[in-house]
């Protein structure tokens, strides 16, 4: 298996203040960034950079987006665990690929995203099938993460904590919970998405109790739709109103 079958690239930038996150939360962050800009001052102390993170919770709610958002802060390069490629029915394999890909990343001094961390990260007491299989890797993963170097960082999101092995769970400095954001939070994210288009392409019907992802695809497609039916009514694109210019 050759690296570059093991990992994803992602170059997708997303500014840390586009987030939307609690405050608590984007305090916690924060204080996680600030922790790599003054690396260097921390380890002249003994103190040690926290740089394991786990984001939990519903899907489409922002984990991937803030671990871009963090390394496009940190100006890290993102690594992605294709979890495709990496799970190999051979025995001993997907540790050996695991190993690798965290080699990798070491060397890149990168940000490395560990999605849908519960399918290598199982209590070793669930899954029956392999259990064997599944210890060696959990095994792997707590020894990678232990030996991880303080210029890495490490963030791994699931939609299932609870499936995670307590091992693993408590050497994770920083665990942030995701949920659905409420009405308000999504009022902010409707604004955000429909500020580059012209007026008359952006009224859309606004749904709520849905995920940032829901949103995101359902507001896009709206969009498209209003627009096709200016082209198809035989408006040219410069008699589209235009994106107010904000003063």
């Amino acid at each position: 298996m050759y690296l570059s079958d093991l990992i994803i690239n992602d170059k997708e930038r997303i500014a840390f203040s586009d987030l939307f996150l609690p405050e608590k939360d984007r305090a916690q962050l924060n204080d996680l960034l600030k922790e790599f800009s003054y690396a260097e001052q921390l380890l002249r102390y003994e103190l040690p950079v926290n740089n394991k993170v786990l984001l939990y919770g519903s899907s489409g709610c922002g984990k991937t987006a803030t671990a871009k958002a963090i390394a496009n802060a940190l100006g890290k390069p993102l690594i992605v665990l294709n979890l495709s490629t990496v799970i190999n029915a051979k025995i001993g394999e997907t540790a050996q690929n695991l190993r690798m890909v965290f080699d990798h990343a070491a060397k890149m001094k990168a940000v490395l995203l560990l999605d849908e961390f519960d399918q290598i990260s199982k209590g070793r007491s669930i899954d029956d099938k392999d259990v064997g299989e599944m210890r060696r890797i959990v095994n792997t993963l707590i020894q990678l993460l232990d030996r991880l170097t303080a210029d890495t960082l490490l963030i791994c999101a699931t939609n299932h904590r609870d499936f995670i092995d307590h091992a693993l769970l408590r050497r994770f400095q920083l665990q942030l919970s995701y949920t659905l954001p409420s009405s308000a939070v999504l009022d902010g994210y409707y604004d955000q998405l429909l500020s580059k288009y012209p007026e008359n392409i952006s009224s859309v019907e606004r749904r709520y109790e849905l995920s940032f992802a829901e949103v995101k695809d359902l507001t896009l497609t709206a969009v498209k739709r209003n627009l096709i039916c200016l082209l198809e009514a035989g408006q040219e694109d410069h008699q589209i109103n235009k994106v107010p210019e904000t003063v």
